[in-house]
This record gives structure tokens, C-alpha cells and sequence, in this order.
């Protein structure tokens, strides 16, 4: 299957508004509703890339997946904004000088801006083994603490196809996951809801102690988005 894997974030708007003159309706409409998005001001008053930094910081928040030390993944992570929330909260840049360092590696197929603290990949495909095998390098004999997925295909406005495809991408994650994550690690991955989502998430408890269905308050009220956090990975036996 053909899919151009996107990062579903929002465009932020530009200060002092955009000329919709000649749009489309649909256009106008998403406008409008940006114009109306509490956290999409929100984004740009905390120098956030886009307004899905605050479902992430939401999540961790409740489940406290993110701390001083760690080792992410963050596939699909253009434009950046759950990178630049890991960064922080990993201290990848080191900003805290009391505390332990974390390393943050942020993929994704589009080619996007660096931030400070992490180590970007992009024009790379996470469906792809040689991707994992790119990461392994960079990994240096390190294993990762949370592996995280916000990949999403473009919208085809077919509910199945659509969900087929975003389980798809959860189900490569997970792959990566597995290979490379110590023992108690974390998974978090977005899905869209739909006739998979239960067998994913019963696949998730075969390798993690506790999994979650996940809604956070960011996400908007007509999407069918949520996530799937499985903690305390149990670690693959050999043999």
C-alpha cells in the first residue's frame, strides 16, 4: 500500500491574520476554527511548534512517561513540537545542570527544522528497516526508555482505509519497540479509532505490564484520534 506518511499537526497561524480571499469553503472553515483554537495561541505564547505539544504534555502529566535521563524515540515528529517537549523534559539540552542528560531522536519523511537537544532524521522513513538500522547507529549500544508515535498517513476520508493504514504505522513502531527497549520502558502511538484498535491493543499487553486508551483534552471534539500508552515493558525472552 502507497501512503505519504504526514505529521497531522496544525499549521500555526501567522499574527495579524490571513487573507482567505478565494479559499475554499473547507478552507475558510479550518481558518476560522484556528482562529478559535485556545491552544493554538497557546502554542505560539510557549514557543511550541504546534498545538499537539499539549496532548503530549497532557499524557505525561498523568502518567509521567518523560523525566531527566531518558532515551526517546519520537517517530513522525515533524514539525517538532513533541520533540521539543521531550527535550525538555529529558533534559537532552542539558538546561539542568543537576540533572542527568536524556537523548532525544526525532524521525520523521519530511525534512524539518532542528531543535537544540535532539537528534534529527529526517527525509526518513520509519516504515522502512534501514531507518531502524540508522537509529541503531546512533544508538551506540544504547537502549531506549520510550518509543513514541505520532505518524499518521495523509487522509484519504475513507474511516477504514484511513484506520488501516495509522494501525499500520503503530504496528512499525512497535516493531522498532520491541528490538530496541529495555526492560520497563514505555510505548505511546496514536491511532484513529476503529475495528483494529482492540487488537492492537490486546498485541500491546502481551509485552507491557499496564496499556491505556488515552483521550487527551487537546484533541479536538470531532476527531476520532487517541492513543495507546503501554508501560513497564516486560522485555522479549529468549529462547
Amino acid at each position: 500500500m502507497q501512503f505519504r506518511q504526514l505529521h497531522t499537526c496544525c499549521r500555526l497561524l501567522k499574527e495579524g491574520g490571513i487573507n482567505v480571499k478565494g479559499k475554499k469553503h473547507s478552507s475558510n472553515l479550518w481558518l476560522e476554527r484556528q482562529r478559535r483554537d485556545p491552544y493554538v495561541e497557546k502554542s505560539k505564547k510557549e514557543n511550541y511548534r504546534c498545538r499537539s505539544a499539549f496532548k503530549l504534555l497532557e499524557i505525561n502529566e498523568r502518567f509521567n512517561i518523560l523525566f531527566p535521563g531518558m532515551v526517546v524515540v519520537d517517530c513522525g515528529a515533524a514539525p517538532g513540537s513533541w520533540t521539543q517537549v521531550a527535550v525538555k523534559l529529558t533534559n537532552a539540552n542539558g538546561a539542568q545542570s543537576e540533572e542527568p542528560k536524556g537523548l532525544v531522536f526525532a524521525i520523521d519523511r519530511q525534512i524539518f527544522q532542528p531543535i537544540e537537544g535532539a537528534v534529527i532524521l529526517g527525509n526518513s522513513d520509519f516504515t522502512l528497516e534501514k531507518t531502524h538500522e540508522k537509529l541503531r547507529f546512533f544508538l551506540n549500544g544504547s537502549l531506549v526508555d520510550l518509543v513514541m508515535s505520532d505518524m499518521a498517513p495523509n487522509a484519504s476520508g475513507v474511516k477504514k482505509l484511513d484506520h488501516d493504514v495509522i494501525i499500520e504505522l503503530s504496528y512499525s513502531a512497535l516493531k522498532f519497540a520491541l528490538q530496541f527497549s529495555k526492560p520497563g520502558s514505555s510505548f505511546l502511538t496514536k491511532i484513529w479509532a476503529g475495528g483494529k484498535t482492540n487488537q492492537l491493543y490486546d498485541d500491546l499487553t502481551k509485552y507491557y505490564k499496564s496499556v491505556k486508551n488515552v483521550r487527551p483534552k487537546a484533541t479536538r471534539d470531532d476527531s476520532s484520534e487517541e492513543y495507546l500508552l503501554a508501560k513497564d515493558f516486560r522485555g522479549l525472552k529468549s529462547g
